[in-house]
């Protein structure tokens, strides 16, 4: 019997011809090179090579080392290669091409897969939003007056984006509890993760020309898993009156592969109900395609799962959130890169993040290694996701992997 081709993933693969995510990577022999890769089953295609083998147009687009000159590139390129690629490696008659240029997956490198330009996190699940405020507001109201107004968020620091399967040092930093006297200074030991989707902007917007709901698509290249790694006592401490800062800022992790918006389009959903009036720039109940989107995140600690928050609950969607972004004039670039915010669902075992799951330490999770509250080191957190793809399958999203490691640990 003749060996399977890569190019023949499993019907059930997560990474079939249906999903084809972008990503960066190097091999063994060429570490220093990086090239532009596209994952099919459980291995990289080089699409740079691919595209040159077959006498593409977007030859010369694909042989970059970073996503960026392909984002760039607008909405038309975008469709334009990701239908060649699917040729590429669906049509029997371009396999002697394209097998030699597919490498295990196992065997590379993954690399973040652009170059990020702005990054902002925003805080639009309804769920989390209420439980944090309970935690930290216990005798007033959980969520701020403006919660379901507008989409709140805060610039972060695209420095220290990283890319999944780098470590995690533990941050220092000032904290008090309402108990101490004075602030101490210290590694913090409430570090949490956040489950989160990143989007990544493509096509950049004219400073002063605020991008519409319905340019979305125009802007938004795709979306990513992203674990917004939270210094809970030093945020605490900082916030008043400013908001998240260094209890945010020492490390981001995303995902090594971009996944297309296009290849999600069977998983748009409508957002949940909206009770507040919107303003006439965020208002979307008259928009021809649902703003949300049906992602199932699984949460991992040390391989065990203790969570499964689902996105179609988040009150505020990526197009809201990237038309609130520039609605006062603001401009997007190639490489922004846009968080949704911890993503949270009604019920406890879909809670986003350990401060939720453990209550602030009050009601330590259960796990065959030991009870948590926060995360120790050593502890490793993995992210993952699925969402409904076309006839009946299943479109896989890139892991977000990070381990946290002690000060001075190399």
């Amino acid at each position: 019997m003749p060996e399977q081709s890569p190019l023949e993933p499993a019907e059930d693969d997560l990474f079939g011809p249906h999903n084809l995510p972008y990503g960066v990577f190097s091999t063994a022999d060429e570490p220093d090179r990086r090239r532009l890769g596209v994952r099919i089953g459980d291995h990289v295609l080089d699409a740079g090579a691919a595209a040159h083998a077959l006498g593409s147009p977007y030859a010369a687009l694909l042989a970059r080392s970073s996503l960026n000159p392909l984002m760039a590139a607008g909405r038309t390129t975008w469709r334009d290669v990701r239908r060649a690629l699917t040729a590429w490696v669906t049509v029997p008659a371009h396999r002697p091409a394209i097998e030699p240029l597919l490498h295990p997956l196992g065997a590379v490198t993954l690399h973040l897969p652009y170059e990020i330009g702005d990054y902002v996190d925003f805080y639009a699940s309804e769920h989390h939003a209420t439980n944090v405020g309970h935690v930290f507001r216990p005798d007033g109201e959980p969520l701020t007056p403006n919660w379901k107004h507008l989409p709140i968020g805060y610039h972060g620091r695209s420095g220290t984006v990283v890319v999944s399967g780098t470590p995690v040092t533990r941050p220092s930093g000032q904290r008090k509890a309402p108990a101490d006297p004075a602030p101490l200074f210290g590694p913090s030991t409430k570090l949490d993760i956040e489950a989160e989707v990143a989007f990544v902007v493509g096509t950049p917007s004219r400073q002063g020309t605020p991008v519409e709901l319905a340019s979305f698509r125009d802007h938004v290249f795709g979306l990513s898993l992203l674990n917004d790694w939270s210094a809970r006592d030093i945020q605490a401490w900082e916030y008043v009156p400013l908001g998240p800062f260094l209890g945010k800022s020492f490390a981001t992790s995303v995902a090594a592969w971009v996944t297309p918006l296009e290849a999600l389009d069977a998983a748009r959903v409508a957002p949940p109900l909206r009770t507040v009036p919107l303003l006439p720039y965020l208002d979307d109940a008259e928009e021809e395609e649902p703003g949300g989107f049906d992602l199932r995140i699984s949460v991992a600690l040390n391989g065990e799962v203790i969570s499964e928050p689902p996105f179609s609950t988040m009150y505020w969607t990526a197009a809201q959130q990237l038309a609130h972004l520039t609605v006062n004039g603001a401009s997007v670039r190639t490489g922004d890169l846009f968080a949704s915010g911890t993503v949270s669902g009604p019920e406890r075992a879909q809670r986003g993040s350990l401060l939720e799951l453990a209550w602030n330490g009050t009601e330590p999770i259960e796990l065959p290694g030991g009870k948590r509250t926060f995360l120790e080191d050593g502890d490793e957190i993995t992210l993952t996701a699925w969402a409904p793809g076309p006839d009946g399958t299943r479109v896989g999203l890139g892991e977000v992997r990070g381990r946290v490691q002690a000060q001075g640990q190399a």
